[in-house]
């Protein structure tokens, strides 16, 4: 059964309509029982969110996830010493602009700093820089605050 179908059948259930002939179903049913509205609307939001991951999914580059070789690595370098901006990068390597900075944050080619996207190879939380700062520096705070008291 193709999961669109599942999705409207479990809407008319939920509604209270019989899937096929789409009339209103016997007030006595064990559809009316809230135990079983709940069970019904928690199986409508799974096929909902499985469907829109993959939509997400057929959206992105081909080779996401997928290891980098040597040769291609070799090329992703070539190119980046050539002049090459990450985005043309991501496109030519079918990858996501945030996995082509991680690629060359991690030869050294790139800082994080220089990054337009977070996270990825070196840990970089998705915060942005300030915050990182603040955080870092809150544990020493906290513990000067304990030694003065």
């Amino acid at each position: 059964m193709q999961p669109s179908r599942a999705v409207e059948i479990l809407n008319a259930l939920i509604h209270g309509l019989d899937p096929l002939s789409r009339e209103s179903l016997p007030d006595g049913s064990v559809l009316h029982r809230a135990e079983v509205l709940r069970a019904l609307l928690c199986a409508y939001d799974a096929l909902q969110q499985a469907s829109a991951r993959a939509q997400r999914r057929a959206q992105l580059p081909d080779n996401v996830g997928r290891s980098w070789s040597e040769a291609e690595q070799a090329e992703l370098l070539a190119a980046y010493k050539d002049g090459a901006t990450p985005a043309a990068l991501a496109a030519k390597h079918r990858r996501t602009l945030r996995a082509i900075e991680a690629r060359l944050e991690r030869l050294g080619l790139l800082r994080p700093e220089q990054r337009t996207t977070r996270g990825g190879f070196s840990g970089v939380s998705d915060a942005p820089p300030a915050r990182r700062a603040a955080r870092a520096r809150a544990p020493a705070a906290r513990r000067a605050r304990r030694t003065r008291q």
